[in-house]
């Protein structure tokens, strides 16, 4: 399966200001959502933006904040996404509506995108984990929450992956902008 601009969605979880600067790799995932995010905008792809309990970890961290537009923002206690009924009701509206397809990115890799990758297989999704656009505390953790995606039927992937499935084709004004963000 690979992803269509047409029947996905952006799933971005818990980016937040307190808890990103304790991640193994967080600055390149960061990095790499900042790209997610200009490719999702640019191919007209729907945004979901989750934060892990804002008052004590903050908000998404200011980078990617800047980038998300008007794309929702949902507060959770949940660890899961899928936990969290508004959340759950939003991403099903969007399932309904023919986009099937969640693009995952965030922290950490081995607690909150890994319960929400799985939820979100047993609901139906197909779901594409980007690797490098998640971190954990520990690579040991991030490995095994790979490994567990995998295991729930999820497609692990890169960045450039996913940009180029969004794109589809060379020779458009698309290709050439998101095509330099990943080169």
């Amino acid at each position: 399966m690979l992803v269509d601009a047409t029947k996905a969605t952006l799933l971005l979880v818990d980016m937040q200001e307190r808890l990103l600067p304790a991640m193994t790799g967080g600055a390149e995932a960061e990095s790499r959502c900042v790209i997610l995010l200009k490719a999702a905008k640019a191919l007209a792809v729907p945004v979901t933006v989750s934060e892990q309990y804002p008052k004590g970890l903050g908000h998404t961290v200011p980078g990617l904040a800047a980038e998300i537009g008007n794309a929702p923002v949902f507060e959770k206690t949940a660890f899961s996404c899928w936990k969290d009924e508004g959340l759950r009701e939003h991403m099903i509206v969007h399932h309904e509506a023919g986009r099937p397809l969640v693009i995952l990115a965030g922290i950490e890799s081995h607690v909150c995108v890994m319960q929400t990758a799985a939820d979100l297989s047993a609901a139906g999704f197909g779901v594409f984990a980007v690797a490098d656009a998640m971190a954990s505390r520990a690579p040991a953790s991030h490995a095994l929450a790979l490994e567990r995606m995998r295991q729930n039927g999820v497609a692990v992937v890169n960045t450039e992956m996913i940009i180029f499935e969004l794109l589809g084709k060379a020779g458009t004004a698309e290709f050439k902008a998101l095509s330099a963000l990943v080169r």
